[in-house]
Formats: structure tokens, C-alpha cells, sequence
């Protein structure tokens, strides 16, 4: 018998009526259907609730001890403030938060875990920090890479929600595991494992505790758990802040498909009757408008779609991709490919993102057309911008304004544009001198403005000593 088979025998056994059992197993087609990649790297399992309320089984969940800070209360304060950004947010979580809440309970971790999205990034797959973070997990490119999050032209696995999520719990794990302690792994999630373990040594030396508020930590860190604090909070009792939770079902919103073809993007959304827009959403790690099978070998579709795609792929008849893969051989040179594919030069870099002074290939694979057609459709990647309503709030609100500042230059010093600033700092008419600016990522900001200005004095250095080294030969 499947394992399908199995658990729905037993959701009949239990009393619940067949269209009861057959909605509790609508998180896929059948279990049997899930790509054998994932099944193989995470064990699946089916959990019977009878709540209707995501969100009330979140907070039956929730377990980490209140925090007695001041900050808390200063997040919670800043959301209440901010209704049209935290009902953006909740809308975006729709998506994703059955999915999470559901892998955190079967690991046993604290349900606030699952809310750790809303101050990574709003719940926005697509977005990017300062420090090239990305994904709603806000992967930087090396922990990702330690954990086999795959990160090309084609195809970024930060962004994957299904594999980031799994990435990220795998990495609270270890450092819950590592330091004991809930708080302390987060810390460590925000500022790096050496770093907290650097602190605690230091605090040691000195005779002081070691827990996390009694630990010297940057602005972001040191606001990071109070943020997740103070949103549980407000899930906890929205009303009370006035806010209002989006409601969001107790059961799949997505369905894992398999797939064994390349397939352009906008053709899938077709297929499976939804927008373009919401296909990107729940699949955001493709960087092109074609999937390549070699990158992922399933895509997510809303439950209630994944009947119309098969049926609709099956009686597909057309090529299921405008734009191809061509492996291109070391050394092979660029201006002889192109024509091969009624392309310029030029257009064959473009597409591909390659350097103007690129002459030969250097064994990666190229995005080529099937037909001529293509060659004149627009062709631009996609998903890789941060939407301003999609940062975190602001890690600290140490940084006024100097005299002459302007939006404009804020805009350029901090690298977001002047909605955003507008967005984080609504009480704003105009900026004045020594007025306190909320700047997400300021943090970072000024730390590697010092680094190139230290890169920079290096260089000048380097530079004298050789004109003097010169000079006296």
C-alpha cells in the first residue's frame, strides 16, 4: 500500500468523512508523486490538525520566554504604526506559512521560528539585502553554498522556497545544538557563530553572563530578537496593537510537482491557469523565463491548480520552450555560435549576461533560441529586484541627518531609492539637520564604507612606497 494509500485509510478510520481526508492530503497530487530529489534529502510528513486557524496553531506552538526589553516594545511600536506595511507582509506569508510552520513543528523547534521571514524579509522571496543576502530566509552566498543551496546565471536556491527552508531550519539546528539556547542561535543566525562565540569569550574573561543580552552585540543583532519578539506578539494579540491578521487557512497552499523537461515560465503559468506573476512567486529561484530541468527537478503550483497543469501539459502539442540550453565546449568561439543561431554577437551576450570583451566560451551553458522568433521577444531576467515595501525594518535609529542632506543624496548613500526612505520614515515633511533617520541596513552601510576607505588608504600607501622605492633606485 503507498504511503498515500496509508494515511488516508487511517483519516477514514479516525471519522472524518472522505472529502475531509481527501483535503488533508492536498499538499501534493499523492505522496508517491513527490520528486524522488526531495524525498530522498527530507523525509516527508503529514500532520492531522483540526484547527482551521494557521494562525492559532502557531501560537499554540509558540514556547520561547518572553524578552523584558525595551526594544520589544519599540518594534511592536513601529509595526502598530505601519498597518499597510504589516498587512503587505501578511499577505506575502500567505504563500509560504503553512509550508514552514509545518516543517518547524516536525523538528520540534519553538512555531516562532516560523515567523523568522518576517524580519528576514517581509516574506519577499525575491528579496536582496546590502550585503547580497537573499531570499526569504536572506542567505549571504557562502552559507548557502555550505549548505547545498545551488547559486548560478540560471538558477539561485536562496530564493527556492522549499530548499532555503529546509537549509534554514538544518542551520538553526546546529546552532541551537551549538549554544544551547534560542536566543543565542538566532544571534549567531544574524551575525555569524564566530562572532557570538567571540563575544561570549570576551564576556567570560570579564566575569559577565553569557547570554544574549548580556552580550556586546552590533545595532541589527542586537534588535534582531527583539523583532521576532515583538511580532510574536502581535500575532499573539493583534487587536491590541490595532492590527489585523490576514487569514490564512490550516492547510497546503502549494503542491510539489515534478517536472523532467525544460520549460519556459510564462507556458507553465499558462498551463496551470494562474498568473504569470503568482508562478514566480512560489518559484522564485529561476533567474530566466525558462526552467531548466538540470536545477530543479520540481516546481510549486497552487493545490487547486496541479489537476489543470497535467491535464493541460498532457494535451500540450508545441514545444515547451522558446529559448534552449546549448552547452557551449571550452574554447569555443563566440562570434562563430552566434550566427548558428541567428544571432549577433552582441544579442548572444546580452542574453547570456556576458562581458563585452568576451571572445570564446569558457565550458558554461548559454541561453540560445528555438526559433527565429524568439530572437526578437524580450528577453530580460526577471524576480531579482528588492521592492521597497519588502525590506526589513530599520536595524537602529542611531544616524541623523547632516547639514545639506537631501533625500536625494540619502537615497544614494544608503543604496535605496527615495521611496523606500519615504516608506521607513513616514513622518518625514522634509529633512532637517540632526533629524533621526530610520535606514535599514545602516548598519552595514557605514561598516563597509570603512572598510574602502581603510582598502583605500592601503592603496594610497602602497602607491607612495613605491614612488619612493623608485625614486631612490
Amino acid at each position: 500500500m503507498t504511503y498515500a494509500k496509508l494515511i488516508f485509510s487511517l483519516l477514514l478510520a479516525i471519522g472524518m468523512s472522505t472529502a475531509q481526508a481527501e483535503e488533508k492530503l492536498a499538499l501534493s497530487t499523492s505522496l508517491d508523486s513527490l520528486p524522488s530529489a526531495y524525498t530522498n534529502a527530507h523525509s516527508v510528513q503529514l500532520t492531522i490538525l483540526s484547527e482551521d486557524d494557521l494562525w492559532q496553531r502557531l501560537r499554540d506552538g509558540f514556547s520561547m520566554p518572553s524578552m523584558n526589553d525595551p526594544l520589544v516594545a519599540r518594534h511592536e511600536q513601529w509595526y502598530a504604526r505601519k498597518p499597510e506595511y504589516f498587512a503587505r507582509m501578511m499577505e506575502r506569508a500567505r504563500r509560504y506559512l503553512y509550508y514552514i510552520a509545518g516543517e518547524v513543528e516536525r523538528r520540534g523547534m519553538p512555531s516562532e521560528i516560523a515567523l523568522l521571514p518576517m524580519i528576514e524579509s517581509g516574506f519577499n522571496p525575491g528579496a536582496r539585502s546590502s550585503s547580497n543576502a537573499s531570499g526569504i530566509w536572506q542567505f549571504i552566498p557562502a552559507t548557502a553554498k555550505h549548505f547545498g543551496l545551488r547559486q548560478n546565471w540560471w538558477y539561485d536556491g536562496r530564493r527556492d522556497i522549499v530548499s532555503a527552508t529546509q537549509s534554514a531550519l538544518d542551520y538553526l539546528e546546529k546552532l541551537h545544538t551549538m549554544f544551547g539556547d534560542w536566543n543565542l542561535a538566532l544571534a549567531a543566525y544574524n551575525w555569524g557563530e564566530g562572532a557570538v562565540q567571540r563575544a561570549q569569550e570576551r564576556n567570560r574573561r570579564k566575569g559577565l553572563p553569557t547570554d544574549y543580552q548580556s552580550l556586546d552585540l552590533p545595532d541589527e543583532t542586537r534588535n534582531y530578537v527583539p523583532k521576532l519578539m515583538a511580532i510574536k506578539d502581535i500575532v499573539s494579540n493583534p487587536s491590541s496593537y490595532g492590527l489585523s491578521l490576514s487569514d490564512i487557512p490550516n492547510k497546503p497552499y502549494f503542491a510539489i510537482v515534478q517536472t523532467t523537461q525544460h520549460m519556459d515560465v510564462k507556458l507553465v503559468a499558462k498551463l496551470a491557469d494562474i498568473p504569470k506573476d503568482e508562478f514566480v512567486a512560489l518559484n522564485p529561484a529561476n533567474n530566466r523565463p525558462v526552467i531548466l530541468h538540470d536545477n530543479s527537478d520540481y516546481i510549486l503550483l497552487p493545490v487547486d491548480k496541479v489537476e489543470t497543469f497535467h491535464t493541460n501539459l498532457q494535451n500540450y502539442d508545441k514545444p515547451l520552450v522558446s529559448w534552449q540550453p546549448y552547452h557551449a565546449k571550452m574554447g569555443e568561439r563566440l562570434d562563430r555560435l552566434a550566427p548558428r543561431f541567428g544571432l549577433t554577437l552582441e544579442k548572444l551576450k546580452s542574453v547570456n549576461g556576458l562581458s563585452s570583451r568576451a571572445r570564446i566560451s569558457t565550458n558554461e551553458t548559454l541561453l540560445v533560441p528555438v526559433s527565429d522568433q524568439s530572437v526578437e521577444e524580450s528577453f530580460q531576467p526577471f524576480n531579482m529586484q528588492l521592492q521597497a515595501d519588502s525590506l526589513n525594518t530599520p536595524e537602529s535609529e542611531g544616524f541623523v541627518a547632516r547639514e545639506g542632506d537631501t533625500l536625494n543624496k540619502l537615497a544614494r548613500r544608503y543604496h535605496v531609492s527615495i521611496n523606500t526612505l519615504r516608506d521607513w520614515n513616514a513622518e518625514w515633511k522634509r529633512v532637517k539637520p540632526n533629524q533621526r533617520l530610520h535606514v535599514a541596513g545602516a548598519g552595514r552601510h557605514h561598516h563597509r564604507h570603512a572598510v574602502r576607505i581603510a582598502k583605500r588608504q592601503t592603496h594610497f600607501a602602497r602607491q607612495a612606497h613605491r614612488a619612493t622605492r623608485l625614486a631612490s633606485e
